[in-house]
């Protein structure tokens, strides 16, 4: 495993087994290197740490003392990502998961479980079901038909580890599995671009669900993902609860009417309108014309964005590792320390987390 990890912090480095060499200053050959990676020689102590000191890893990260690696890694778009991308992403996901997986740990929380709506893999053979089922894990986990608040905080709570990091321009997330020594169960995994905007991350958070939820053996790569996306407007905006804000047939929708309906589902306006034209309440001749009139911007600008473009990706955070550190920390299980580096805070910062800001002396006025 020791040179798988090696092999994947290269490539996202950005180095060739030459160059690598060259950046440790001859303290290792290339050819050792590549022995490293292939299993056919262990590094030693000092090497390994100049690995990490070169490569921007822990030592903890290349040893991998907790034994998992990413399965199942789907980009989507592959012909948008790089192997450097891959490798970089890999790696973040793998780092943050080590780190989590600690944390509950030390909590004594099994964290390996989430609340799966059903038992088994929904098979679907055509987009129209990706309708009932979106509609049933509604039912399943109590959801009711009103708008979903934060989408990350709800898979949060069911169980799924939600990461947001930059991805490749092109990628708005993807689902991962992490596989684990033994016979312990595989971890799913949803991440999304920090790039992209709210509206749009908590659509692919609904469509990344959907990954999770089905079976495409009977579907087209294309088809699976139009199923993902079906799922995901119906999951974010359900017919019952549209048909009572706007109606269940229009002629035309207009632009405040449009803006005020994206902000109560928080989603993107080309997405509400694709939604309408799925569910009968517009036809496919009043959405084309929308998209050549009032929305004619909106596939590739989105209007009056939920979060302004100076605070991209700080709206509905995953918020459940930091808290469970902080909870150890205050439980005094976790040192300052130990929460810094977990947390990849400053002292400083955990520190303020836990007390809270300083009180200002009235005396320095």
């Amino acid at each position: 495993m020791i040179g798988t990890r090696i092999k994947l912090a290269r490539k996202k480095a950005g180095y060739s087994l030459r160059s690598l060499a060259e950046v440790l200053d001859g303290k290792v050959s290339a050819q050792a290197i590549g022995k490293y990676e292939r299993g056919e020689m262990a590094p030693s102590s000092d090497v390994l740490l100049a690995l990490s000191k070169a490569l921007g890893v822990t030592v903890a990260y290349l040893m991998n003392s907790q034994g998992i690696e990413l399965t199942s890694v789907d980009f989507r778009t592959k012909a948008s990502t790089t192997g450097k991308d891959r490798a970089r992403v890999e790696t973040e996901v793998i780092e943050w998961v080590e780190r989590y997986l600690q944390i509950e740990g030390i909590l004594e929380i099994d964290g390996t479980h989430w609340k799966k709506p059903f038992e088994q893999l929904e098979v679907i053979s055509s987009i129209e079901e990706a309708e009932d089922i979106a509609n049933r894990v509604r039912d399943r986990w109590k959801l009711g038909c009103d708008p979903i608040p934060n989408m990350t905080e709800l898979l949060e709570e069911k169980g799924l580890k939600v990461l947001i990091v930059d991805l490749p321009e092109r990628v708005s997330g993807f689902t991962c599995l992490v596989a684990r020594r033994g016979d312990l169960a595989p971890l799913p995994v949803i991440v999304v671009n920090k790039k992209c905007s709210l509206e749009r991350r908590r659509l692919t958070l609904a469509h990344e669900l959907c990954h999770r939820l089905i079976d495409p053996q009977r579907l087209s790569e294309k088809d699976e993902e139009y199923v993902a996306n079906r799922f995901a407007g119906a999951f974010l905006m359900p017919r019952s609860h549209l048909e009572k804000e706007v109606g269940k047939h229009r002629n035309s929708l207009g632009y405040r009417e449009l803006i005020s309906l994206k902000r109560i589902y928080r989603v993107s306006g080309a997405a509400l309108i694709v939604r309408l034209r799925d569910i009968g309440i517009i036809s496919g001749s009043v959405l084309t014309y929308m998209f050549q009139s009032v929305a004619r911007t909106w596939r590739t600008n989105e209007p009056e964005e939920l979060e302004p473009n100076d605070k991209r990706g700080e709206y509905e955070q995953p918020r459940r590792f930091e808290r469970l550190c902080y909870r150890a920390l205050a439980e005094d299980l976790i040192s300052l320390s130990k929460a810094a580096e977990l947390l990849r805070y400053s002292i400083e910062k955990v520190e303020a987390g836990l007390k809270g800001p300083k009180s200002v002396d009235a005396n320095s006025y």
